[in-house]
C-alpha cells in the first residue's frame, strides 16, 4: 500500500509540472485534424440578457423573480497574417477552485483578418463545464476559417453550478442569445462574421440544448419532473408551443451533438424528433453511462426528417471526443470534491488527444460541407460503417487499388475502434 501511495504521489507531482496544451495533433491523426492556414486570435466578451426568469430562486409557488443574465463568451477567430502564434488561458478546473494554465496557438486580442468573412460556430459545454472545455476543437476550427464562440452558461459552470432546472430551461435560449449578440457585434470582429451561416456544437447538456434549438421540443412529461424546473417553467421548450417555435432559426445550417443528454430520461418522443430538419452529427461513446448509448442511438434512428451521422468510439464513456486533455492540476485529489477531477476529462480506454483529433477531423469535414459548401468533403462520410471492415489496398507506388475500402483520411491501421453510420432523410 505504501508503494502504491508513493507511486500515485510521484504521478501527481509529475503531472503538476506538465504543460497543458490544447493544440496537440498526433502523428497518426486523420487528415483533417491538422490545424488550418489561418493564424488565430482569441478574446473574451460578456453579454447581458436582460429581464430573464431566475429559475434558481423561483419557488414552487409565487411570481418567479427576474434578473439580468450575464454570459461570458470566449471567442476564437482568424487573425491577421502577421499575428505571432501562441498564448495561454487561465481556467478553473472541475473542482471550481483550482486554476489551470492552458497553452495553445491563439494570440490574445489579435487583430481579426478582415480580408474575408467566416461562418459562426457556437460551442455549448456540459453540466458542469466552462467555455474552455472544448478549446482544442475551438482553436482548431478557428484556424480553418471559422469564428467560434464558446459559452459559459450561468448556473452550470464549475464555480456556480446550481439548480439543474436552470440548465434545462436556459440552454437553447443561451445559445440563441449568444448567436444574436455575436451577429450584432460592431467593429472589426463583427464585420468578419457571416450572420446567416451558423452551426451549434454542444456537449452533454450543451447537446441537449442544441437538439431543442434544432427543433426537438421537450415532452409534456419532462416538464413535470420534481427534480426539473419549478412551476412548469420548462414548458418554454415544450414541443408544439409558440415559445418553442420561436427558436426556429434559418441561420442554423448544422448541429453537432457530443454525448447529448436527455433521451435517456424521457425528454423527447417521436413528435419531438420529427421537428429536426437540420443536418445532424452525433458523436458518442459506446459505454456512455451518463447519456446512455442506447438512448443516443435512439436519436440517430428517430430523427427521420434529416440526414444524420453517428460516430461511435468503441468502449468509450461519456467523455468521448469532446473534453480537452485533463489538465495536470486535475491529477491530484481535490479537497473540494474528495476525488481527483481527472476523470471529468479523461476516458479509461481512449487517449483524449486521439479522440480530439478524430473529432476535429469529422467536425471539420461536416462544417466545411454544410457551411462552406465544400462538396468534396462528402467523401469523408462515405465509409464502411465498421472501421475494422475496411481494407487497406495500395499498389507498389502507394496508389489505392479497387479493393481499397479503408476510411478516407485515416492512415493505415489507425481507424480501429470506430464506427460511422449515416442515414438519409426518410430512413
Amino acid at each position: 500500500m505504501r508503494k502504491m501511495t508513493a507511486a500515485l504521489g510521484i504521478l501527481a507531482a509529475t503531472a503538476g509540472h506538465a504543460e497543458n496544451r490544447v493544440d496537440m495533433v498526433r502523428p497518426d491523426a486523420p487528415a483533417l485534424a491538422a490545424y488550418g492556414d489561418h493564424k488565430i486570435g482569441v478574446t473574451t466578451m460578456m453579454f447581458t440578457n436582460p429581464d430573464q426568469i431566475d429559475i434558481v430562486n423561483t419557488g414552487e409557488t409565487g411570481e418567479p423573480p427576474r434578473y439580468d443574465r450575464e454570459i461570458t463568451v470566449e471567442i476564437w477567430y482568424p487573425a491577421t497574417d502577421d499575428t505571432t502564434p501562441g498564448g495561454t488561458y487561465t481556467a478553473l478546473i472541475r473542482d471550481g477552485v483550482t486554476e489551470a494554465t492552458l497553452t495553445g496557438q491563439a494570440a490574445r486580442d489579435a487583430d481579426p483578418n478582415t480580408d474575408e468573412t467566416f461562418p459562426l460556430i457556437i460551442i455549448s459545454h456540459g453540466y458542469p463545464g466552462n467555455r474552455f472545455l472544448l478549446s482544442p476543437l475551438a482553436e482548431n476550427l478557428a484556424s480553418k476559417g471559422y469564428v467560434v464562440a464558446a459559452i459559459d452558461h450561468p448556473d452550470s459552470t464549475y464555480d456556480d453550478q446550481t439548480a439543474f432546472g436552470s440548465t434545462l430551461v436556459n440552454r437553447p435560449w443561451d445559445q440563441r442569445f449568444v448567436i444574436d449578440s455575436m451577429t450584432a457585434l460592431d467593429g472589426p470582429l463583427g464585420t468578419v462574421i457571416q450572420d446567416d451561416n451558423i452551426a451549434i456544437i454542444g456537449y452533454s447538456m450543451g447537446g441537449y440544448g442544441a437538439l431543442i434549438y434544432a427543433g426537438a421540443g421537450v415532452t409534456l412529461l419532462s416538464t413535470t419532473y420534481e427534480w426539473g424546473a419549478p412551476q412548469g417553467l420548462l414548458e418554454r421548450n415544450l414541443m408544439g408551443t409558440e415559445s418553442h417555435a420561436a427558436l426556429d432559426d434559418d441561420r442554423i445550417k448544422a448541429i453537432v451533438a457530443f454525448g447529448p443528454w436527455g433521451n435517456n430520461t424521457g425528454f423527447w418522443d417521436s413528435e419531438s424528433w420529427a421537428g429536426i430538419e437540420k443536418p445532424l452529427m452525433l458523436i458518442a461513446g459506446e459505454v456512455d453511462d451518463v447519456s446512455q448509448y442506447s438512448a443516443m442511438r435512439g436519436i440517430f434512428d428517430a430523427t427521420m426528417n434529416t440526414t444524420r451521422h453517428l460516430l461511435t468510439f468503441a468502449q468509450a464513456n461519456h467523455n468521448a471526443g469532446a473534453p480537452m486533455p485533463a489538465p495536470s492540476e486535475s491529477y491530484a485529489v481535490s479537497d473540494t470534491l474528495g476525488y481527483a477531477p481527472f476523470d471529468h476529462y479523461a476516458d479509461p480506454v481512449w487517449d483524449t488527444v486521439r479522440m480530439n483529433n478524430i473529432s476535429q477531423h469529422f467536425v471539420t469535414a461536416y462544417l466545411d460541407l454544410h457551411l462552406k459548401g465544400d462538396t468534396d468533403k462528402a467523401t469523408y462520410f462515405d465509409l464502411t460503417p465498421m472501421a475494422t471492415d475496411g481494407v487497406w489496398a495500395v499498389d507498389e507506388d502507394g496508389n489505392e487499388t479497387e479493393e481499397h475500402s479503408y476510411w478516407t483520411g485515416f492512415p493505415n491501421r489507425t481507424a480501429a475502434g470506430l464506427r460511422f453510420e449515416t442515414k438519409a432523410a426518410g430512413e
